[in-house]
C-alpha cells in the first residue's frame, strides 16, 4: 500500500478498505493479547520496532495504545463521543474522526503512551521526556506527529502529541525539516483532492478472524 495515504476528514476510505496484511510489532502494548489494536501494517510495525528499541537504549519506555482500527469499530466510538461529548463551542477539530476518517483504519498508525501519564493519550505527554523523545526521533524511523499544535485548521484534529503515523523515512524527515502537514505536502504535490486515488487500495484483503476487538482507551 502507498504509506503516504492522505486520510482526513475529507479524504476517506470506504467502509471495505483493510489492510492485505497486519502484523503485531514485538512492542509493549496497553492492551490484551489478541486485540487487534495491536496490529499494524508491515511497514510501520518495523519502524516502531526498531523506534521502541532504540528509546529503550536511551532509557525512554513506551508503550503502543491503539494501532489498527477497522471501519466498524470507528463507528462505534465515533457514535459513543457524539453521545457523551457535546461539540465544544461549534469546533468539531477536537472530536473524534468519523469512520472513514481515521488513519488508524490504514494500519500506519499508533496512539503511544507512557508510565508518566498512566499510559493514557493526553496532552500531557507531549511534555513529559517521553513526549519530547518520541518528536525529536519518530522521523528517523520513518514516523511524523501527525496533528502537530498550531495546524488543527489544517487537519482537522487537535494537537495529539501521542499519535504517529508512518509515511516512509525520507518524508517524514522532509515533512519534519519543513514543519508542512501531510495536507499540506499533497496540497504542494498536486494530490487529487475529494477522492481516494484509484488502485491505493488494489491487493487489500480481509484481517484474519482470530483477533478480538475489544476496546481500552483509542484516540483519532
Amino acid at each position: 500500500m502507498d504509506a503516504t495515504i492522505l486520510v482526513n476528514r475529507t479524504h476517506r476510505l470506504p467502509r471495505k478498505a483493510i489492510p492485505q496484511t497486519l502484523v503485531e510489532p514485538e512492542i509493549i502494548f496497553d492492551a490484551p493479547v489478541g486485540d487487534r489494536k495491536r496490529l499494524l501494517a508491515v511497514s510501520a510495525a518495523k519502524g516502531v520496532e526498531a523506534l521502541f528499541a532504540r528509546g529503550k537504549e536511551e532509557g525512554i519506555y513506551l508503550c503502543g495504545v491503539s494501532g489498527y482500527r477497522s471501519y466498524e469499530r470507528q463507528e462505534e466510538l465515533y457514535q459513543k463521543k457524539r453521545r457523551e461529548q457535546p461539540k465544544e463551542n461549534g469546533d468539531p477539530v477536537h472530536w473524534i474522526a468519523p469512520p472513514g476518517a481515521s488513519e488508524h483504519q490504514t494500519g500506519l498508525a499508533l496512539d503511544v503512551s507512557c508510565q508518566a501519564v498512566d499510559y493514557q493519550l493526553d496532552e500531557r505527554f507531549g511534555e513529559t521526556r517521553e513526549g519530547r523523545w518520541l518528536k525529536r526521533c519518530a522521523p528517523l524511523y520513518g514516523f511524523i506527529l501527525r496533528y502537530p499544535k498550531g495546524k488543527e485548521h489544517i487537519t482537522g484534529y487537535g494537537w495529539e502529541p501521542w499519535h504517529i503515523r508512518y509515511v516512509t523515512r525520507s518524508l517524514a524527515l522532509y515533512l519534519t525539516l519543513t514543519g508542512l502537514t501531510l495536507e499540506e505536502y499533497m496540497s504542494r504535490s498536486n494530490y487529487s483532492v475529494g477522492s481516494i486515488p484509484r488502485g491505493v487500495w488494489h491487493g487489500f484483503a480481509k484481517i484474519p478472524r482470530h483477533t478480538s476487538q475489544n476496546a481500552i482507551t483509542e484516540g483519532d
